[in-house]
């Protein structure tokens, strides 16, 4: 009787249980679990501005832009979309992604194996510093830099030496996900844009495994996707406010949105 009793117990407090928990049990049975957006709010953007990289502070969104010529460096105010600081690369150089870390802004580029480092304030280089392959997204946690490269790997920086300490293989299962670009860090996640879709993956820092899709599909209508590489790509993150900004390459809106899991069918 008392084993019954104690089965019994635990059938309840499975019940009851919170759906976080049930959510875990059902992800690991194979089912990743998917979110959907409301929109909070819309903001004015650059439609010219080529997105790379995207970030928040203080009322303002720092920018990475692209296209050898056209990249640069952006501080924007966020209400009104003006920009109010401006660095431009030298034109051998394709702007790729950029985060924050401390005072500082760090930035990447595409095939030219170099970042460099700027004074938060007033955007004065401060220093470069290498490494091998492509570059294309950048975020950070405070003490680490998480960097993709259009492969299914993130590498994992120290943040103020910029050496590579390991490497994320990002993963559903056991399969590969790739073309990981846009990067941000959110709540202990790593948020990653996949190239030319309109999907966001949410990935453990520790395993890099997906635990999550947010799935943005209808955020931003056909009518302004006037060229093919005019897609997703841009995330930033307000941690005092829990905001989540997004963006595109081209595209005439900035969107805060909020999340929620979508319902099963």
């Amino acid at each position: 009787m008392k084993a019954i009793r104690s089965r019994l117990v635990v059938l309840f407090l499975l019940t009851i249980c919170s759906p976080f928990l049930l959510g875990q049990a059902n992800a690991s049975a194979g089912s990743t679990p998917k979110y959907i957006f409301a929109i909070v709010r819309v903001f004015p953007h650059d439609s010219s501005a080529y997105t790379q990289g995207l970030a928040y502070r203080d009322g303002f969104l720092y920018e990475g832009t692209g296209r050898n010529g056209q990249s640069s460096l952006r501080k924007v105010r966020l209400e009104t979309g003006e920009v109010i600081q401006r660095f431009d690369l030298a034109s051998e150089y394709f702007g790729e992604g950029i985060t924050l870390v401390k005072d500082k802004i760090v930035q990447i580029t595409w095939k030219s194996g170099v970042g460099f480092v700027y004074d938060l304030n007033n955007f004065r280089l401060l220093r470069k510093f290498s490494y091998s392959g492509e570059g294309w997204g950048l975020a950070a946690n405070g003490h680490q830099l998480f960097m993709s490269d259009g492969t299914s790997e993130i590498r994992v920086l120290d943040a103020e030496t910029f050496q590579e300490s390991r490497r994320l293989r990002v993963h559903e299962g056991s399969t590969p996900v790739d073309q990981l670009n846009e990067l941000e860090f959110v709540e202990g996640q790593i948020f990653a844009n996949i190239w030319h879709s309109n999907r966001i993956a949410r990935i453990s820092p520790l395993t890099g495994e997906v635990v999550g899709w947010i799935d943005l599909n209808g955020l931003l209508s056909p009518v302004y996707r006037l060229e093919p590489e005019a897609v997703l790509n841009g995330i930033a993150y307000d941690p005092l406010h829990k905001r989540l900004f997004v963006t595109g390459k081209l595209w005439p809106s900035i969107f805060e949105i909020r999340l929620a899991p979508e319902r099963g069918k």
